[in-house]
């Protein structure tokens, strides 16, 4: 690998500690930027990228283990050059030790730390020499800081989520956080079984290896780790990008049960689009799905969206869903209520969430969440179904809010065991709620409830 892929990554790994960026974006802008790059070392960058930030700190762990200076009052500059380094040393089988010894004294000298490069050379070199024989924290003495370390998850999340599930399913999950994730498309249902079969085939011979997942039949499972929008069919709307969790969303709304001609469908806080398109297309055509969000940019993620996948009864509008829209009242005969949440279901696929949150902000979060429900339940005509979900595993966002919800408005839940497979349901406490936990289903961490309000 070039050096100029390495210099990205330290670039860029020193922006989002420096300026608190988000890595998912900044990463897309930086390998646009930088397209004449080789495929090769584009990869390259974006899983240094990734597995420095997803590994952050089980790395710190063991650099303090073998440099004289801790790893927080290091340069970060020399920090994340270390950080660098022992990543490829322990997680990157085609990098020689050597090589990624060498690479990061070269990195710490071009950057104008000459005067540091034997001390650089001396960590690495030891932890190269000694990587088979790490000491972890004890399992037994200290489970949480054990599962903290091993895992690189903040030892606050280890302690809410063993209070919450348990130990044993915290292990699980932590473990699933960690495992690489194929990307989960969704065939359009607007395609013949001819065309399904082309779009399949086209996927196959660009190396994608389509697999269908066994939940959907039109959910599908891609092992490629590059663009997805460069593979054949995308640009055409014949897939789009959306996790399964998502994609139940729309399932349990039962749009294909109802009478479709005059349907209102509202995605309060829609962006990027998916569960709104897939329920645009589910109408064939039919009936009207409105999609909002805050802002402008937000408004044209969907409509990008929506436009390559060629829906017409879909309308984008720019509405903030804490502010009550009395145009909308009883208006909705189905009210999609994905809301913004901590994402700690996410992290498997966006790293640095776990460094950004905090028990205030899942706080603010939760109350932000109540906030818009007091205003858009009213939306929702007699007899209308709503469907709040989150992309967390944080249950005060997830149960606690659904049953707060049901027990302050004038709505019941709804089962969903004619909606969702059975073994997702089986051991879910509560009618109405599914919880997928990441490690278990090969989804990621996703909560959905499904309510019927009163006539």
């Amino acid at each position: 690998m070039g050096v100029s892929a390495r210099e990205l990554v330290l670039d860029m790994l020193l922006e989002t500690e420096r300026d608190g960026g988000y890595e998912n974006l900044l990463l897309k802008d930086v390998l646009d930027k930088y397209d004449y790059l080789e495929e090769r070392e584009k990869a390259f960058a974006k899983r240094l990228t990734q597995g420095v930030t997803e590994r952050r700190i089980q790395l710190d762990y063991v650099l303090d283990a073998f440099s004289s200076v801790p790893v927080r009052r290091m340069k970060p500059l020399i920090r994340n050059v270390l950080r660098m380094g022992a990543y490829q040393i322990l997680f990157m089988e085609g990098v020689p030790d050597a090589a990624a010894c060498n690479e990061a004294v070269k990195l710490a000298a071009g950057r104008h730390f000459v005067s540091l490069k034997g001390f650089v050379n001396g960590v690495l070199r030891s932890l190269s020499r000694q990587k088979d024989r790490l000491v972890w924290p004890d399992r037994e003495k200290e489970p949480f800081r054990f599962l903290s370390v091993y895992y690189s998850m903040p030892e606050w999340i280890v302690r809410m989520w063993s209070d919450d599930y348990g130990t044993e399913t915290t292990e699980r999950m932590l473990q699933g956080l960690l495992e690489e994730r194929p990307v989960a498309v969704r065939l359009s249902p607007r395609m013949t079984e001819e065309e399904k079969t082309a779009v399949l085939d086209g996927l196959r011979r660009a190396g994608a290896g389509p697999r269908r997942h066994p939940f959907l039949p039109y959910a599908y499972l891609l092992k490629r780790s590059g663009s997805v929008a460069q593979l054949p069919g995308f640009a055409e709307g014949r897939f789009a990008v959306q996790d399964v969790g998502s994609m139940l969303v729309t399932e349990c709304a039962g749009l294909e049960e109802r009478e479709r001609e005059n349907i209102l469908v509202l995605d309060v806080c829609a962006a990027p689009g998916g569960k709104a398109v897939h329920a645009a297309q589910l109408l064939d055509g039919h009936g009207m799905v409105r999609a909002r969000d805050v802002s402008e940019k937000k408004a044209a993620y969907i409509k990008e969206n929506a436009d390559r996948m060629g829906v017409s009864n879909l309308k984008v509008q720019v509405w903030d869903a804490t502010v009550c829209d009395p145009a909308m009242l009883g208006a909705a005969d189905v009210l999609l209520a994905d809301l913004p949440c901590s994402g700690l279901g996410v992290i498997g696929r966006k790293p640095d969430i776990k460094y950004r949150v905090s028990l205030e902000s899942l706080k603010e979060v939760s109350a932000l969440q109540h906030r818009i429900l007091e205003t858009v339940w009213e939306y929702v005509r007699p007899g209308g179904i709503l469907i709040y979900s989150t992309c967390t595993v944080n249950r005060e966002e997830n149960e606690r809010t659904a049953q707060w919800f049901a027990g302050t408005f004038p709505f019941v839940p709804v089962s969903l065991e004619d909606r969702l497979p059975a073994e997702l349901l089986a051991g879910q406490e509560e009618k109405g709620m599914c919880r997928l936990l990441p490690g278990f289903f090969g989804t990621d961490g996703f909560f959905l409830s499904c309510f019927k309000r009163l006539s």
